[in-house]
């Protein structure tokens, strides 16, 4: 619950995901309402770690040949 406000109510997420923008990047109010929710999952987007596939194994052991180390 935020405030007076149930947080699993529309109301109630915008006010804890403005908060998570205010404290990620700065936005005040104003520049919160005036994003898109495009804008703001973009932004969500590029802070997740980009994971990609494991290493294959010739490049698991062409990296042990570059970096011998015991």
């Amino acid at each position: 619950m935020t405030g007076n406000i149930p947080a699993a109510t529309f109301c109630g997420n915008a006010v804890r995901l403005y908060g998570q923008i205010a404290l990620l990047l700065g936005w005040r109010p104003d520049e919160f309402w005036q994003a898109t929710p495009s804008e703001i999952a973009h932004i969500f987007a590029a802070m997740e770690p980009q994971v990609g596939l494991p290493p294959s194994h010739d490049t698991i052991n062409k990296l042990k040949e570059i970096f011998p180390d015991g």
